[in-house]
């Protein structure tokens, strides 16, 4: 059967309190949205709509390339739905999946569970049940146990519906295409709120005798939305210390657990050694032997075995080879790639730059838009002056070449193997391999005023 999932993103999520959408709210440094899109993946791969609203633009573009349907009023879940049918028919959808897009604990195992359950039939959703189910929609269940509605928490009637099992409607739901089309221009607005409920699809299913599920997940909060900044705490702290056990499991060397933050997108191996408080986050990858010292950020980066980051170190898309050094107090930006064995010290920047093996700059530098060979020795102070105002440009250092303290390199310049700058130079023109070259005013002593 040809299924597509979509995912409600449309909404303000006013109790966040944010101008930002609350699908793009983070999570161990990833939008929700990107969770709901990576639980989907392994079932529906790119067989996914996105229905945006609010502040769709940034959505759009914080997603590029994925399929998108625009719901310019927000008038409810059902009528995102409706939106959504005219793509869903002319990708020749039989079964549409439907989840919310601020669910950031979602598992594929979940989906898929649900997916095996809601086979054969109509229309099937998720259910819950808590303890305190507050602004959940009840599940309606009768004598037999079959599901006869779904009736949102503020218009439940106790006379009418009976007392509250706690059995709840978690958002997920699983529809057939043609009984939506034929539903849908059914759904009403009069309720409290005005708005068009997918939920009331249940009812009207019911009522024509359709083969309608309340599929039970137990109590799995991986179901559980987010509408608050107390309830997206509670979610990146579960799904923190849920990374951290299987990081524990698998073999790694936790310090201070519990102020380790692991993205479920990154990847670390069993023997790397992280001391908290630290971030891995992105697609970062950590291997075996590599060592994160605490009050470090590392962001898409990979860190080789045997490398070490020393405390208050910044990565961000940098590689950092087998047994290099990096801090502490380093800055690794978009594009640094340091070779096997190099050193990066403290208050040293790289960006764009590549750092050849064994090479080393220790103290106080700026590196950026620079291929520097291996052997290398930077000075205290040294710059690379890769801008000019308008466009950027190349500094190349040759193997074994040797660059004194306070040495500013005005790019594009090149320097040869084993050349060597006097400190303090102010290098603008070639410096052939194997030269010296000194660029500093000649010094003068002078009497001294009394």
């Amino acid at each position: 059967m040809n299924m597509t999932a979509v995912i409600l993103a449309a909404g303000k999520g006013t109790r966040m309190h944010s101008d930002k959408p609350k699908v793009l709210q983070t999570v161990l440094g990833e939008p929700m949205l990107r969770y709901v899109r990576e639980a989907l993946r392994p079932v529906f791969g790119d067989r996914v709509l996105v229905v945006v609203g609010h502040r769709a633009d940034m959505i759009e573009s914080a997603f590029a390339g994925e399929r998108f349907v625009r719901q310019t009023e927000q008038l409810g879940t059902g009528h995102a739905l409706m939106q959504a049918l005219p793509e869903l028919r002319a990708s020749d959808c039989q079964m549409a999946l439907i989840v919310n897009g601020d669910t950031p604990l979602l598992r594929a195992e979940t989906v898929a569970h649900f997916m095996k359950e809601a086979e054969g039939a109509d229309l099937a959703f998720a259910t819950i049940s808590l303890d305190e189910p507050g602004a959940y929609g009840r599940v309606v269940r009768d004598d037999e146990g079959h599901v006869s509605a779904i009736v949102e928490a503020r218009d439940y009637d106790m006379a009418r519906y009976g007392a509250p099992t706690g059995e709840v409607n978690a958002g997920m739901y699983a529809v057939r295409l043609s009984l939506a089309e034929t539903l849908l221009p059914r759904l009403s607005n009069a309720n409290r709120s005005g708005e068009y409920y997918i939920t009331d699809l249940v009812g009207l299913a019911v009522a024509e005798g359709r083969d309608v599920r309340g599929v039970q997940c137990g109590c799995d909060e991986s179901l559980m939305g987010v509408n608050s900044p107390r309830e997206l705490a509670q979610a990146e702290e579960c799904l923190r210390a849920s990374v951290v056990d299987g990081l524990l499991d698998k073999g790694v060397l936790l310090h201070a657990p519990a102020l380790v933050r692991v993205s479920p997108l990154a990847t670390v191996e069993a023997g790397a050694e992280l001391f908290g408080p630290c971030e891995i986050l992105g697609a970062s990858h950590v291997e075996r032997g590599a060592r994160i010292e605490s009050c470090c950020v590392l962001r898409d980066s990979h860190v080789c075995a045997g490398a070490e980051i020393r405390s208050f170190s910044h990565l961000e898309q940098a590689q950092v080879g087998q047994g290099a050094l990096v801090g502490p107090y380093a800055r690794l930006r978009p594009g640094a790639v340091l070779e096997r064995e190099s050193h990066v010290g403290n208050f040293v920047e790289l960006k764009k730059a590549r750092l050849g093996v064994g090479s080393k700059a220790n103290h106080l530098t700026y590196l950026g838009d620079a291929d520097i060979g291996s052997g290398v020795n930077i000075g205290a102070g040294t710059i690379t002056c890769n801008y000019d105002g308008r466009n950027k440009h190349r500094t190349v250092i040759g193997d074994r070449a040797f660059i004194g303290s306070n040495t500013a390199l005005v790019a594009p310049v090149t320097l040869g193997e084993d050349a060597l700058v006097g400190a303090g130079s102010v290098i603008t023109h070639e410096v052939p391999a194997g030269q010296l070259a000194v660029a500093r005013g000649r010094q003068k002593n002078l009497p001294r005023r009394k």
